[in-house]
């Protein structure tokens, strides 16, 4: 079952969002609010990133490092 990560949307700019991650199935439809304050929300599109680290260049790297990620692309 997938992990989704919904973000409110507060009605007042003095309170910042809150990120929470909820199990859904695929068919589930997504949710339109907080189930723990009860405020909107949105569902956050993304994809994990955790797997590149940056170099001192600023380019990105593949995590563990030493070079080139292995594609062929022409990155350090």
């Amino acid at each position: 079952m997938p992990t989704y990560v919904y973000e409110t949307q507060p009605v007042d700019c003095a309170v910042p969002p809150r990120r929470f991650e909820v199990k859904q199935s695929m068919k589930d439809a997504p949710l339109t609010h907080d189930p723990e304050t009860g405020l909107p929300v949105r569902r956050v599109i993304g994809a994990n990133i955790n797997f590149m680290a940056a170099d001192n260049t600023g380019a990105g790297s593949a995590a563990g490092g030493g070079g080139s990620c292995g594609t062929g692309c022409g990155c350090h």
